[in-house]
């Protein structure tokens, strides 16, 4: 069974006095706006809900999806965790396949080789309106899915979420 993460429990997050004192980095791609910026806006609502304060905000745009994981990769030192957005909708060529490849790979390689969580927070549909629709539409908005994820990762300690601090 799947949930949607849009509908979470925050009594189950850090409180705002954990969360006013970590940094958050948002990195998007310009690439299919009218999807990403709808992601963004709900990742940094949802941080800053949560007492993420503006000053330790940082929100990073690129041309797109492949320039994620490098400019990612720039923000891990400084931030308790980083959140990268994209879309990417298939096409009648196989582009598709070697943006989705890149962008995971490098994510992948980040988080496995790295001491700050990267969320994956990319959409990889087969058309925009499947895209629309996680994007704040009927299927939540998978931007406030990566700030929720990014607040646990970022608050884990020996294997256990600091529920409240």
């Amino acid at each position: 069974m799947t949930t949607d993460l849009s509908q979470y429990d925050a009594s189950k997050l850090p409180s705002a006095d954990v969360l006013k004192r970590q940094r958050y980095a948002v990195i998007v791609a310009d690439w299919n706006s009218e999807i990403t910026y709808a992601l963004a806006d709900g990742a940094i609502a949802t941080l800053k809900e949560h007492g993420v304060i503006d000053e330790h905000l940082t929100v990073v745009h690129v041309p797109g999806t492949v320039e994620l994981t490098f400019a990612a990769a720039r923000q891990m030192d400084s931030h308790d965790a980083v959140i990268v957005i994209g879309c990417v909708i298939k096409g009648d060529t196989p582009h598709f396949d070697y943006v989705c490849q890149s962008v995971t790979q490098g994510v992948t390689l980040l988080n496995s080789n790295g001491t700050t969580p990267v969320i994956f927070s990319v959409l990889t549909t087969l058309d925009k309106q499947q895209a629309l629709d996680r994007a704040g539409g009927r299927l939540g908005n998978k931007g406030v899915e990566g700030a929720v994820t990014a607040i646990r990762m970022a608050n884990l300690e020996t294997g256990r979420l600091i529920v409240r601090g």
